[in-house]
């Protein structure tokens, strides 16, 4: 996908990202960013934008994101874009700090 106009397409980008940041992380876990892909980024950036990024709730993030995504099958569609989860993996490519509680480290450890 080309790279698109930040001024217009993402309003809300923190300053010291840029899409071609993006375009190398997706490079780097294995995706090829779609429109959706591209979506969730910017819907990410505004969420973040609004908020107090030391308060940035997980569940009401993930909310937001099944809200915004709800007519195309909400979380569970973005889980298909984003396989390292819609929250943290999105975080990282929309130049954002991946909110704490988003990465389960345990998932999948036996003890």
């Amino acid at each position: 996908m080309a790279v698109l106009d930040r001024e217009t397409t993402f309003p809300y980008a923190p300053e010291n990202w840029s899409e071609e940041d993006a375009l190398a992380v997706a490079r780097e876990e294995g995706l090829e960013l779609s429109e959706d892909h591209w979506e969730e980024l910017r819907a990410l950036q505004e969420y973040y934008s609004r908020r107090d990024s030391t308060r940035i709730s997980v569940r009401e993030l993930h909310d937001a994101l099944d809200e915004h995504f709800h007519e195309k099958g909400g979380i569970k569609y973005l889980y298909g874009l984003f396989p390292g989860g819609p929250v943290a993996q999105g975080c990282r490519l929309a130049g954002l700090e991946v909110p704490p509680g988003a990465i389960d480290r345990g998932f999948g450890s036996v003890v």
